[in-house]
């Protein structure tokens, strides 16, 4: 049924979790997980590619996102809970164990769920945001968590200024700037953040104190305006994100709401206190990062990646795509691909 290459959606229960996924293709599994603000639908160019080298390829719907579950609570979108669906999604789908590929807050998830549960992942791919333990999502000077993200956020903010981390944990202000315009405000933030975009505008952080060159940018927010403002649009957009691209991502999302995928940072203190017994615990399974040229996350990482091997004991490198920015496996397919049936190949044991 699936060895046509052909997506096939269904719902999975996962302990009364409903996660919506996409399967493709037979073989030992690999779960790519998305971040924000996005879906399933951001690995639209690896299923197939994957699923076609022998693999059975699975993309989610995290919950809060599209057709899987929503809650009420903000706990509800706490690390341990998205840390449990993906165990349990790996047993759901009739597997001992499984390859996880994450970007954005699918890294942060991937790379966590590798670090307690190594037992079920046979190998962890972290796309854009490197392992940063109890930390997240590494920022410059707390690459593993050293500081509370109430500390670090204000530190790299400065005293007159909100890290966009803090106003989107906040849950306000942020919701209704996005609902007045969902097409234009998740337009603007994929462009933005984009390759072609920073590229153009002469993006370089080489030379730039860390800490400044973040303050000084739209990342970091003056009280009272909004970051829509802050965006640039395509005159047309680019062949690795259409306008029918873009369709699907504000469908999806209009249908989810932001609430749930906001949440994710409302959580991040929590996460880190409830992290801290794990601190100094290697990530033992195979693992790799893959950072873009332009990427802010990966810029903000630097430290996180140039310690990797110190907090990973089957560390693998990282591999850095030239002129990507934030969407690396959408900006770049082929070179992701690439570099992820590499790492597959070689967990599994074949030849390169």
């Amino acid at each position: 049924m699936l060895n046509d290459f052909t997506p096939f959606h269904k719902f999975v229960d996962v302990r009364g979790v409903r996660l919506h996924c996409v399967e493709m293709g037979e073989g030992p599994l690999v779960i790519l997980v998305h971040g924000f603000p996005e879906s399933w639908y951001s690995w639209r160019h690896q299923l197939a590619a994957i699923a076609r080298q022998g693999y059975r390829v699975v993309a989610l719907d995290q919950r809060g996102y599209g057709s899987s579950s929503k809650f009420a609570w903000t706990d509800s979108y706490r690390i341990g809970c998205m840390v449990d669906d993906l165990v349990g999604l790996i047993a759901a789908l009739g597997e001992k164990t499984a390859v996880l590929v994450g970007h954005d807050w699918g890294s942060v998830v991937a790379w966590t769920t590798a670090w307690l549960h190594p037992e079920v992942v046979a190998g962890v791919v972290g796309i854009a945001v490197p392992f940063s333990g109890r930390g997240q999502v590494a920022l410059p000077g707390n690459p593993f968590g050293e500081r509370p993200p109430s500390e670090i956020d204000r530190i790299i903010s400065g005293p007159d200024k909100d890290f966009y981390q803090v106003r989107f944990a906040e849950m306000t202000d942020i919701i209704d700037e996005i609902e007045a315009d969902v097409r234009g405000w998740v337009g603007g933030i994929t462009w933005s953040v984009s390759g072609d975009a920073l590229s153009a505008a002469g993006y370089s952080p080489d030379g730039h104190d860390p800490v400044e060159f973040i303050r000084a940018s739209p990342m970091c927010l003056t009280p009272g305006t909004t970051m829509r403002a802050q965006f640039a649009m395509p005159e047309i957009w680019p062949d690795w994100f259409t306008e029918a691209d873009l369709d699907v991502f504000v469908d999806t999302l209009q249908m989810s709401g932001f609430s749930g995928p906001l949440s994710y940072y409302h959580n991040m203190e929590n996460n880190w206190r409830d992290l801290a017994e794990f601190a100094g615990r290697s990530v033992t399974s195979p693992s790799l990062f893959i950072g873009g040229e332009f990427d802010v996350c990966t810029h903000w990482g630097a430290d996180a990646i140039a310690q990797a091997d110190q907090h990973m004991s089957n560390w693998m490198g990282s591999r850095i795509v030239s002129g990507a920015g934030h969407w690396i496996q959408q900006e770049k397919p082929g070179e992701v691909n690439s570099i992820l049936l590499e790492f597959l190949h070689s967990v599994r044991g074949l030849p390169q």
